[in-house]
């Protein structure tokens, strides 16, 4: 008879703590449902998530393909079983997906007023099942531009919705989880431009049970954050990072503490008062069971260099590095964070262990902030440490330099996502077939690749994955500015480098929120045919982009190597435009910038600006420049100096119209002014 008892007593007792578990009801589309997957019951994400929550939960998948959230779209959610099973389900947590398919040209256009208030409906529904009940509404994965109607409305219909959807998170007082922001740089988790693979659910289901539970890992900062790291000086500095939802976090350097709370999206930001110049300091920063200090904190100027692989050219590799390893021990202000990446971008096969980094967005090394010494200076960026040099020298303060340029990189494997989706979206397709790519970019990405049958597989050479990779996560990191040499990958055609390269840096400026200034090299020489008119189109972008500046490097250059060995005098001539344009330094910035040509009776007169002193470099006739009345049909001319301008002419052009200097692939033009700065090659036409 006790027996009896006693089994039926655990009778109960089981059916007790089944009754006390926690109802979740995963409501959505085919995304939900796992549609495309070979196994939905386990691989979807309410499966991954019901094992990511454990046994004290029941997670119901209530996803239907093709759903639409609109009642009036072509498959109403509203009007599914699915919805029926969900309501009589009375979960205790609703995860709500809908929209994806509201993009369909069937439903947005014709209902989209109908969005906000059908949304409102659907949420009332599930609390009037359970009032208790806590709901989350997602905004949506991402619909990649492979997508066939991405450029016909998918792409702004989608985005339209993502901003009705924070709307309604408002109105209704419900949370939001953000289901965009783990798979957007993922494009190769979304095969079909839509549906997740079975990692893309994973990170899904992850996303989701990080807000359900307000677990997100604890306290955690950017790679960034070392000891030895240099801050950005005299300005407010946000210094950000992520822990549990509703922990405290108090942030403390140099006599000032500030505290914070952690979000509901597991992210949390502090702004610390202006740091004076100089140090050093600690900073430390701490949360619940977790403290980060961080020792030997200099507070100085931060510069982020980036571009191929001219700024990645070694100092060891540098004709001048003796000189530049000779103020290594002499650099105790200037700290180095160096981001290597893991595989060099050469013309050979990698092998599996590396395209799996690739996926994975791992592609630069663990790096930490150094001081300088002969070692480390070796093998970092020749032009970044003669920029940084000269800065620490002029400004007398700390300087620190983040390096992350990556051997033969195109412009727009640097852009964000969301502009190139806006701008250019055309570039993103089928990247490593389409005719924007240069020809070796395209031929060397496959080389690397070859072994790999997987149509996704990744390459650092796919527009966004470098921005995706090596510049959102130094997005928490404060900086100052920008140097950047970069554009051998984009030679062969200006007129789409025109159009990526403004996009780039105002990519760049709206990743940190600051308007930083951008300071570039203006390609050397070299014999490429194309290179003339490339050169003159760098020169022109620096008149269309706010704050930024070029640094001329043609006089520099080897007639036969892509990566000429004079590297010191490009940092420096970099340097220079930093300390005049941005820290207001009376310093020449440039050589002689091309202005204007006025055209007189058989001659042309020539106006620059940073003029002073015109001469030849070498103190023999000026060299290199052109002359001619039909664009195209140039002839070489005679040059002098009178005053700050320079007269052209050529007695065959009776009447000139146009000039031209130093327009030749390798240049030897030699026109400078007192400061001994070449001026920039250029042409008068707009070519």
């Amino acid at each position: 008879m006790k027996r009896i008892y006693l089994f039926l007593l655990l009778i109960c007792c089981a059916s007790l703590v089944e009754a006390q578990k926690i109802k979740v009801a995963c409501v959505g589309n085919s995304v939900t449902f796992g549609y495309g997957l070979a196994n939905p019951a386990e691989e979807a994400y309410p499966a991954q998530l019901q094992k990511l929550l454990g046994e004290g939960y029941e997670v119901g998948n209530f996803g239907k393909s093709g759903a639409t959230l609109l009642s009036k779209g072509h498959r109403p959610y509203v009007l599914q079983k699915e919805f029926e099973d969900a309501k009589a389900f009375a979960a205790d947590l609703v995860v709500i997906h809908l929209g994806l398919n509201d993009t369909d040209p069937r439903n947005w256009p014709n209902y989209k007023d109908e969005f906000v208030n059908d949304y409102l409906q659907l949420i009332d529904a599930f609390r009037k099942v359970n009032p208790a009940c806590k709901i989350w509404i997602c905004r949506l994965t991402p619909i990649t531009a492979k997508h066939p109607r991405f450029e016909s409305g998918t792409r702004d219909w989608h985005w339209q919705i993502q901003h009705q959807i924070e709307e309604i998170a408002g109105v209704a007082g419900v949370s939001i989880i953000d289901l965009q922001e783990g798979l957007y740089a993922r494009p190769d988790l979304l095969p079909d431009a839509l549906h997740p693979t079975v990692e893309g659910a994973s990170i899904i289901a992850r996303t989701v049970y990080s807000s359900l539970t307000g677990n997100f890992g604890g306290l955690k900062m950017s790679s960034l954050f070392t000891d030895g790291m240099v801050l950005q000086c005299n300005e407010p500095l946000r210094i950000t990072g992520t822990s549990n939802a509703g922990d405290q976090i108090t942030v403390s350097v140099g006599g000032q503490k500030k505290r914070t709370v952690t979000s509901s999206n597991g992210k949390w930001s502090v702004v610390l008062d202006p740091l004076k110049a100089g140090g050093p300091y600690e900073l430390s920063v701490s949360g619940v069971n977790k403290r980060y200090v961080y020792k030997d904190v200099l507070a100085g100027e931060v510069w982020l260099c980036s571009g191929q692989s001219n700024m990645a050219f070694m100092v060891a590799e540098a004709a001048e590095n003796a000189a530049l390893l000779k103020k290594a021990g002499d650099s105790s202000n200037v700290r180095l964070f160096d981001m290597k990446p893991r595989w060099m971008t050469n013309a050979v096969e990698w092998d599996g262990s590396v395209l799996d980094s690739l996926n994975s967005l791992q592609y630069f090394k663990d790096a930490r902030w150094e001081k300088c010494n002969d070692k480390n200076v070796s093998r970092f960026s020749a032009i970044a440490y003669a920029f940084g040099q000269m800065l620490s020298d002029s400004l007398n303060v700390p300087v620190g330099l983040i390096l992350n340029a990556v051997g033969g990189s195109p412009c727009e494997s640097w852009i964000d996502r969301r502009t190139l989706e806006f701008n250019y979206p055309g570039i993103l397709n089928n990247w490593t077939k389409n005719d924007r790519i240069q020809d070796w970019v395209r031929e060397r990405a496959s080389l690397n690749i070859k072994k790999s049958d997987n149509s996704q597989q990744r390459h650092p050479y796919e527009p966004c994955y470098l921005f995706e990779s090596g510049i959102i996560p130094l997005a928490s990191y404060p900086v100052k500015g920008v140097i950047w040499y970069q554009g051998e990958s984009n030679a062969h055609n200006k007129e789409i480098h025109e159009i990526l390269f403004p996009l780039l840096v105002d990519s760049w400026r709206k990743n940190w929120n600051k308007e930083f200034p951008f300071y570039y090299v203006q390609l050397s020489g070299l014999n490429r045919p194309s290179w003339p008119h490339f050169r003159d189109s760098q020169r022109r972008l620096e008149k269309i982009i706010p704050g930024s500046g070029m640094a001329v490097s043609s006089d520099l250059g080897d007639s036969l190597d892509v990566h000429p060995k004079r590297k010191q005098e490009v940092g420096e001539r970099l340097a220079r435009l930093a300390l005049n344009k941005t820290y207001g330094k009376d310093i020449v910035p440039s050589g002689p910038q091309y202005k204007e040509s006025e055209f007189k009776n058989g001659y042309a007169l020539i106006s620059f600006d940073y003029a002073n002193g015109l001469r030849a470099s070498d103190d023999k006739d000026l060299r290199s420049f052109e002359i001619a009345e039909f664009d195209g049909l140039y002839f070489p001319a005679r040059a002098i100096v009178e005053g700050d301008k320079i007269k052209v002419w050529n007695e065959k052009v009776k009447h000139p119209r146009f000039v031209r200097y130093g327009w030749a692939p390798y240049t030897n033009g030699n026109l400078v002014n007192r400061e001994l700065l070449p001026a920039s090659t250029f042409t008068s036409s707009d070519n």
